[in-house]
């Protein structure tokens, strides 16, 4: 289990469930953060943070066609080249190391703005 961040998220980057996350596992895209699974260790803490309510716990994102796509779309995040990457980011072991991501996937990046 872990969670997963759905389109509510889109261009709001509060940042507040990257504070509390305790294993450094929520990453920033351009316009949207993104848990890592493979790091998460299911905690919760970002879950309460988040002002917007876009995270949920992933058992719960498969039951909804939308968060659902989010789901699939943060594995994509990570386990795919994003652009002007050559290669996928997979577990770089938290995202202070990498700094914000400043690419998308084309879920997102398609998704119209404000």
């Amino acid at each position: 289990m872990s969670y997963v961040i759905g389109a509510d998220c889109i261009d709001v980057l509060d940042r507040s469930c990257v504070e509390v996350c305790p294993v450094d596992c929520i990453y920033v895209g351009e316009r949207k953060s993104y848990i890592n699974a493979g790091e998460c260790i299911d905690c919760g803490a970002c879950e309460v943070e988040c002002p917007v309510s876009a995270i949920v716990v992933d058992r719960v994102a498969r039951r909804d066609e939308t968060l659902n796509a989010h789901l699939e779309d943060s594995l994509l995040f990570f386990g795919q080249p994003l652009p002007g990457r050559a290669l996928p980011l997979g577990d770089p072991g938290g995202a202070r190391k990498i700094g914000e991501v400043g690419a998308d996937t084309a879920l997102v990046a398609g998704h119209p703005a404000p």
